[in-house]
């Protein structure tokens, strides 16, 4: 059985957490699959499950951790780790409560730091990059706003579990010490984002090195379905600097009838024949068209999650057609439910993260069609303005 299972609530995250053990040379799975056969793991050393609860019930998410967790235990796997996100989006009180309950706990451990992307939890407040985390981007999330700052005002406002102890941490260096307090007994449940899970690597006992770079095509493709302020500067400045860029209009993006259509297929036809031999991108989200795509969310009468579904679904869907009239391309792909849509498009649940390209982008590989593809990953809040840009450059 694995030394170590992990359950996060959104794709991206599973792959974060996933590379902070691959990277040093654990044989590493993330699964998309809930009822994902533990026995079948036998030869992994960390197996982790995509288990999608950042946009479901509170009382869902508890359910799905909960059954998750229980199984680890009935399989004896001796460490399990509930990673959440770095910007406290999602179900954490409710997801943490879960896996307590699930092996009969009453107390465990929240670091919900990840200093090496500026985000630092002081005095039981979370920042990120200096800003309460309430007042920052992750304040302003479309689907998930960040209420509270306090972590404990957000355990408190999704459970009424006691011994939930949450941990300051501004250096990699506390979090280490962090982990030597708590020990292997306080280890055997604990929970974070992508940063506590590297320390973790390191605790277990993981020392090796990945594997080595892959021959991979040159060009890169990137697949957006975000509108984070942070990845529309990325898009902006590739753009600027050579970037071919195509988008979905508004009734492509949102009509959910358009993936796989005659239309669909004539349109990635199109695009491929504008975007081959280039670094490209393949845009959800025109910034042109903000008008014209709140228009028609009022007019369809769409609600937050089915405008949500309907584009993640419509950009994945054009990518597969775009890949499947043999694009030649690495792949990049920006936030949790792009990611997921994508596999699920193409219909792979098995991913094995490789390493970090850049931090907080993850290198990760794929079979689709009996050929390996490489997807490089990253969440809509990481990066500076010239990521891609480095990106296109930096595995050749």
């Amino acid at each position: 059985m694995p030394q170590l299972l992990i359950i996060a609530d959104d794709f991206t995250g599973a792959l974060d957490a996933g590379v902070q053990f691959s990277s040093l040379g654990a044989k590493t799975l993330v699964v998309t699959e809930n009822d994902y056969d533990i026995k079948k793991a036998e030869d992994l050393q960390v197996l982790i499950f995509d288990a999608e609860t950042r946009h479901i019930s509170p009382e869902a998410a508890y359910k799905t951790v909960y059954d998750i967790v229980l199984r680890a235990k009935n399989n004896n796997i001796p460490y399990i780790y509930k990673k959440t996100d770095s910007g406290l989006r999602g179900n954490i009180g409710s997801e943490l409560a879960g896996a307590m309950d699930a092996l009969g706990l009453e107390e465990m451990s929240f670091i919900p730091a990840f200093p090496a992307m500026r985000r630092v939890t002081r005095n039981g407040i979370h920042y990120i990059d200096g800003v309460p985390v309430a007042e920052s981007m992750f304040g302003k999330d479309p689907f998930e706003p960040v209420k509270f700052s306090d972590v404990r005002e957000i355990i408190a406002s999704q459970t009424d579990k006691k011994g939930i102890h949450v941990y300051d941490a501004e250096t990699d260096s506390e979090m280490i010490e962090i982990a030597g307090h708590l020990g292997h007994k306080g280890l055997k449940l604990t929970a974070g984002c992508a940063g506590f899970a590297g320390v973790l690597a390191h605790f277990l006992g993981y020392h090796g090195k990945s594997s080595a770079v892959p021959e991979m095509p040159e060009k890169l493709f990137m697949i957006c379905g975000s509108v984070n302020p942070v990845t529309r500067s990325q898009v902006e400045y590739a753009r600027d600097n050579g970037f071919k860029y195509v988008s979905l209009s508004v009734k492509e993006k949102l009509n959910p009838s358009w993936p796989g259509s005659p239309e669909c297929i004539d349109a990635a036809e199109k695009w491929l024949s504008e975007i081959s031999g280039c670094n490209s991108i393949l845009d959800a989200n025109n910034p042109n068209e903000i008008s014209q795509t709140n228009k028609y969310i009022r007019e369809n009468n769409l609600t937050p999650d089915e405008v949500r579904l309907n584009i993640s679904r419509s950009v994945t869907g054009a990518a597969k057609a775009i890949i499947d009239g043999g694009l030649d391309a690495r792949l990049i792909c920006v936030g949790g439910d792009t990611l997921l849509a994508l596999m699920q498009a193409v219909g792979v649940h098995e991913l094995v993260p490789m390493f970090e390209v850049e931090k907080g982008v993850v290198l990760t590989s794929f079979t689709y069609n009996a050929k390996s593809y490489y997807i490089m990953t990253k969440s809509g809040g990481f990066g500076e303005k010239e990521l891609l840009v480095k990106l296109a450059e930096k595995i050749k």
